[in-house]
């Protein structure tokens, strides 16, 4: 039995042997039958190439379980060496001489230069390829350090409060002119028979309302009375619109006023000027207003004589004062004396005194008005504002009524008069200035007015003429004689 197994051992190994061999020399024979078609002057292979691909080969038929197999480079041979007779074209290239034609210095003129210049050109490169990161700088988280940000918010509170009080204070002080307006509507369209002229209602046919001076200013103009040119309605109220105002109202309080200023005509009323106002009123109207200044003087106990608390008079004729300051004038102030702040009349009005100019050489213009200051009351109601525009309806028939006796007159006139002699003393040397200066014109016209002329004869004559007027003016010498002892 063992006889047996071991001779079919032998002869497998006999019949593996001999397929082994057979194996090899076909692999022998086959291995270089892909290089049988090539030229021997177009394949050319490095020594460091054939071997790494021959042991690469080896490594395969050893995992594959093949037996070692004996390469070219076993036996000493190199495929090199087909070709070991040319050497120029059997070169065996190296990767990193591969671009050292771009060093040639000849081929690339002013490319390589030195390695200094080489090493600043890579390094300019570098910083032009580089991104530039900038770092915003982001501020600190709002919710976690809001106390930073308490100035921002005071003024943002300011602004807000700034343009809620101009909304809410403009539409208070528009509301207020309506409702004087609509209070006294039917009172002025009894007296005039033009309200609210503006130049536009006869036009386009606007409604009837205040003229928008600005935000806290009101006008209306009414026209079509006798005895005077026209009256203007000006409601001055507090700045409700802006918020320093009403800051400022606290430590100076102000209220609401409303001035009737009306035109008289030139034969309307006599000439003298006559003033009632408060206290503090009349001494501030007496140093501002020029005609006051000028023509009156200033009486502070009125009260006394014509049974005015609280008031001062300010008159030029003492007959006009006791005219004006009769029984019903006398009632009104004192009925409306937290309301009634001035009433002045006035032949000679001319506004506030200005500045002494001594190159003006005509005194100012001057009209014939009526003017009223009222306050209007702290509740703002219409309707206790009604009687003073009766009250001015009446001053202005008062006045058209009233004459000044023959002393009354000769006294005005002399008031009058005495004003224009300061005035022309005041300015005299100006007037004088000024007609030497329209002489010389004059004379300067006449002088070119003969030269233009070519006649000889009358040249020497204004030239006689002109020698005999400077001779005039030439100041004499007194000649004294002394007599010899």
């Amino acid at each position: 039995m063992r006889l047996h197994v071991t001779l079919l051992a032998v002869a497998v190994s006999c019949l593996l042997a001999q397929t082994t061999w057979a194996a090899a020399d076909n692999f022998e024979d086959n291995d270089f039958a892909e290089f049988e078609d090539f030229d021997d002057d177009e394949f050319v292979v490095g020594n460091a190439a054939g071997g790494a691909a021959n042991q690469h080969q080896q490594q395969q038929q050893q995992q594959e379980g093949a037996p070692a197999v004996n390469t070219p480079e076993d036996d000493g041979n190199d495929f090199a060496e087909i070709d070991g007779n040319d050497e120029d074209e059997a070169v065996v290239e190296d990767e990193e001489n591969e671009f050292e034609h771009f060093q040639d210095e000849e081929e690339f003129e002013g490319f390589a230069g030195t390695a200094a210049e080489q090493d600043e050109i890579k390094l300019s490169d570098a910083k032009k390829t580089e991104p530039k990161l900038t770092m915003a700088k982001v501020p600190m988280h709002f919710r976690t350090h809001w106390d930073s940000y308490w100035m921002e918010m005071l003024m943002l509170a300011g602004l807000l409060a700034y343009f809620a009080n101009y909304l809410f204070g403009n539409k208070k002080n528009s509301s207020l002119a309506s409702l004087w307006l609509s209070t006294h509507k039917s009172l002025l369209e009894d007296n005039f028979v033009l309200v609210g002229d503006d130049g536009k209602k006869e036009t386009e046919g606007s409604t009837l309302s205040f003229i928008k001076e600005s935000e806290s200013v009101y006008t209306l103009w009414c026209s079509g009375r006798t005895c005077c040119e026209g009256m203007l309605v000006e409601l001055k109220m507090i700045k409700r619109q802006d918020l320093v105002s009403l800051i400022a109202g606290i430590m100076k309080p102000v209220q609401d006023q409303l001035h009737i200023k009306v035109e008289m005509s030139q034969d309307a009323m006599d000439n003298f000027v006559f003033c009632v106002a408060t206290r503090k009123q009349a001494a501030k109207m007496f140093k501002e207003m020029n005609d006051l200044n000028k023509f009156c003087t200033l009486v502070n106990k009125a009260d006394e004589k014509y049974n005015c608390p609280g008031y001062s008079l300010l008159s030029e004729i003492a007959e006009a004062s006791s005219s004006l300051l009769d029984s019903r004038l006398v009632a009104a102030l004192n009925k409306f004396s937290h309301l009634i702040e001035y009433i002045h009349v006035s032949d000679q009005y001319s506004g506030p005194i200005q500045q002494e100019d001594p190159n003006t050489l005509k005194q100012p213009e001057v009209k014939r008005i009526l003017h009223c200051g009222f306050n209007m009351p702290a509740k703002l109601d219409m309707e206790e504002m009604k009687p003073l525009l009766v009250l001015v309806l009446y001053l202005m028939e008062r006045v058209r009524r009233f004459r000044l006796s023959k002393e009354g007159k000769a006294k005005s006139d002399k008031n009058r008069a005495r004003v224009e002699e300061e005035f022309m003393k005041n300015t005299h040397a100006a007037r004088a200035e000024a007609a030497a200066q329209r002489r010389e014109e004059k004379r300067k016209a006449e002088k070119e007015k003969v030269l233009a002329n070519e006649d000889p004869e009358k040249q020497r004559r204004w030239e006689e003429k002109e020698r005999k007027r400077l001779e005039k003016k030439r100041p004499k010498m007194k000649q004294l004689s002394i007599k010899a002892l």
